[in-house]
């Protein structure tokens, strides 16, 4: 898909030198001159001059209400020549031997090309004219928005990859709240029958399997001993009782499972209607650094006032990685959109009034102006300027574009 710049105003095409590395400390550098424009002669209509034997040729890129086309004036010894003496040819040498080969047709006074000049207007130009029986050939460079680096440079400075494909673009809401135990999971010990303590068989943080003998009670009725069990797996998270002490109807232990934990978050009553049962939830938990994922299986039926709607997600902690109390940031699926083609958001840059990303061809790395769809987490849809398996800057694209803005690699349109 190619990408043609809005009408407005002819041009001239000039040359615009490849920008280069810049020096240490950010990055070694292959050749310290900096990119600089070359002086060019304009013709009457802003286009570039080409003169050869008296022969000269304006060649000008016109937009103006039009797609970008070539235009054409010839003139011999400063004598304008009629369009139908003169033939031309020009071919656009772009980056990944890309060939453009652009005819010319008559135009009133001018000559005009036949295909419009897509974005970037980065290539090397060779133009032919024919005129009575001579030919005559001009040859130079026209780059912009490029730059060279070597491979080894760009693995130092964190430059990565990847080729452009279809994606899936994930829209998401945000909320926050707090990993909390769910009261199933808590069960508070207490004795059936009132009685001494006798002996309690766990400590504070120890781990019990469902079954595990708790506390041994001797009964006030008949001085009989027996046994409490863990009714679930748990940890003991409380213990409130020592062996010579009467039970007194109080709670003399707690477990708690920690195996599976839940996020509590908050849901914006604007943002009620797009949540579902079963939405898919990545979470950020303070002091753990990988995410924890789930799916939502409770959503409340009223506000919680200055909170929102509470949704739960429930949490493995089979690892035993994370807390009840901890600070949580959920991000919550609520679209999901299969796209033709997409780029990751981190490798998205501004050159000119264009969002672009750089493609790597070889050493060479080149902008492409993107047309954007739709946007959401880590990827964008690209609708137009990119096509499908073009490798381009993931990470660390800012580097390159630092290094064309100061090259001057660039030219306004």
């Amino acid at each position: 898909m190619k990408r043609l710049i809005q009408p407005g105003v002819a041009i001239a095409l000039s040359l615009i030198v490849t920008g280069t590395v810049m020096s240490a400390p950010a990055y070694a550098v292959e050749n310290q001159e900096a990119a600089a424009y070359e002086e060019v002669e304009k013709g009457p209509n802003n286009g570039r001059m080409l003169r050869q034997d008296g022969f000269a040729i304006e060649l000008a890129i016109f937009e103006d209400g039009v797609p970008p086309e070539f235009r054409v004036w010839a003139t011999m010894n400063g004598q304008a020549l009629s369009p139908d003496d003169v033939k031309v040819r020009v071919v656009l040498k772009r980056l990944g031997d890309v060939n453009d080969r652009i005819g010319f047709y008559r135009q009133e006074g001018y000559l005009r090309g036949d295909m419009a000049i897509y974005e970037p207007h980065s290539f090397a130009v060779e133009l032919n004219a024919d005129y009575q029986g001579k030919t005559y050939r001009w040859a130079y460079d026209n780059f912009e928005g490029r730059v060279d680096i070597k491979d080894d440079i760009a693995a130092a400075n964190g430059i990565e990859t990847a080729k452009a494909g279809p994606g899936t673009i994930h829209q998401t809401i945000t909320a926050y709240g707090e990993l909390i135990n769910p009261v199933e999971n808590t069960r508070d010990i207490v004795a059936r029958f009132a009685g001494v303590v006798k002996k309690v068989h766990v400590k504070l943080g120890s781990q019990v399997k469902k079954g595990d003998s708790l506390v041994t009670i001797e009964s006030n009725q008949g001085l009989n001993a027996y046994t409490i069990k863990a009714p679930i797996d748990g940890v003991v998270s409380g213990r409130y009782v020592s062996a010579g002490e009467q039970t007194d109807g109080q709670t003399l232990l707690r477990l708690i499972n920690n195996r599976e934990l839940v996020a509590e978050i908050y849901v914006f009553p604007q943002d009620r209607s797009k949540v579902r049962m079963g939405s898919p939830v990545v979470l950020e938990v303070d002091g753990v650094e990988q995410p924890a994922e789930g799916v939502i299986s409770y959503i409340g039926a009223e506000i919680i006032e200055g909170r929102g709607f509470p949704v739960r997600i429930a949490i493995d902690n089979a690892a035993g990685v994370f807390s009840p109390g901890a600070f949580v940031h959920g991000r919550i699926t609520v679209a999901r959109y299969d796209v033709s083609l997409s780029v990751k958001r981190d490798g998205i840059q501004a050159f000119r009034d264009f969002q672009v990303v750089y493609a790597k061809v070889g050493e060479t790395y080149e902008v492409r102006m993107l047309e954007l769809g739709a946007q959401a987490g880590e990827w964008a849809e690209v609708l137009g300027g990119l096509e499908t398996g073009t490798e381009y800057v993931t990470s660390n694209s800012y580097v390159i574009k630092a290094d064309i803005d100061k090259s001057g690699a660039s030219h306004d349109h």
